[in-house]
């Protein structure tokens, strides 16, 4: 290993310590598990009282197999509460470094700008794949203490095995993480534009609710596909007999796109500014 390699990531390491070593991020993590905390005792709740299989979608199956908690805390975080905290950690990346003055001493490490810029963008991106798995790994221990896990009934009301059920589960997990790749490298862009950071955070979570306002409009039907959201409840796939794979390949292609684009423009701004602070 070259030394500007080992020093890229001993950067690396120092950065994800520095970000799930605030406060802040520790908040946002913990206020992320209780929602299916939340959720399932409320349902538990609401089945001793005789409402069991009430509820809009996902969340009216949770009560009959605790998987399934699982994919209503990921529904019901998905469209504001996960971009929210999203938007903190990624609008934080470099404006929170150029805010308190530090920025133009990371650069003088023997660290290239692009590799810096990776590094701040790889921690962003980690701290979203970890809020996604507290969601789910929550869910998951309070749906198996509270309902109890077992066959999952799909759909389609087919039933599949258990294990078969728990790679499902796991499948909606990891294609929403991989959903919200495209929202990291938008607030890592605005991030690179301002210093300050709750300009930055507050405009990655307007892009998120725009595209979803947008989506929302059938008028704008031709330009939903390529919407930053459009594709993110695309998850059900893996709840039906038959996975199309075309139809999730479609979303994470849209997010490639997203993150390309927003990319570059990020490399871009970041690699030429003039760095006073």
């Amino acid at each position: 290993m070259s030394r500007a390699e080992g020093a890229g990531w001993r950067l690396l390491r120092s950065e994800l310590g520095l970000v799930f070593g605030r406060r802040r991020t520790q908040v946002l993590l913990l206020g992320l598990g209780t929602i299916p905390l939340l959720l399932g005792t409320v349902l538990a709740i609401a089945q001793d009282a005789g409402m069991a299989g009430q509820g809009p979608g996902f969340v009216g199956r949770v009560t009959g197999n605790g998987l399934f908690l699982v994919v209503s805390a990921l529904f019901i975080c998905l469209p504001f509460l996960l971009p929210l905290t999203i938007g903190i950690v990624a609008g934080d990346t470099v404006a929170g470094e150029a805010q308190s003055g530090t920025l133009r001493y990371l650069l003088s490490l023997p660290v290239a700008r692009t590799r810096l810029l990776a590094v701040k963008a790889t921690a962003a991106l980690t701290f979203a794949a970890a809020a996604v798995t507290v969601i789910a790994v929550v869910a998951l221990a309070t749906g198996a203490g509270l309902f109890g896990l077992g066959d999952l009934t799909l759909l389609s009301g087919t039933t599949i095995p258990l294990a078969a059920g728990l790679a499902r589960v796991a499948g909606v997990a990891g294609y929403v993480a991989l959903s919200l790749t495209g929202l990291v490298a938008v607030g890592v862009f605005f991030s690179t534009l301002t210093e300050v950071p709750v300009g930055a955070m507050a405009a990655t979570v307007v892009v998120a609710v725009v595209s979803a306002v947008l989506d929302s409009l059938p008028q704008l039907s031709a330009i939903h596909p390529g919407l930053l959201t459009h594709h993110w409840f695309d998850f059900a796939e893996f709840l039906r007999i038959a996975v199309s794979w075309d139809v999730l390949a479609q979303g994470l292609a849209v997010q490639a796109a997203w993150v390309a684009v927003f990319g570059s423009l990020a490399w871009a701004r970041f690699t030429t500014a003039d760095v006073t602070s």
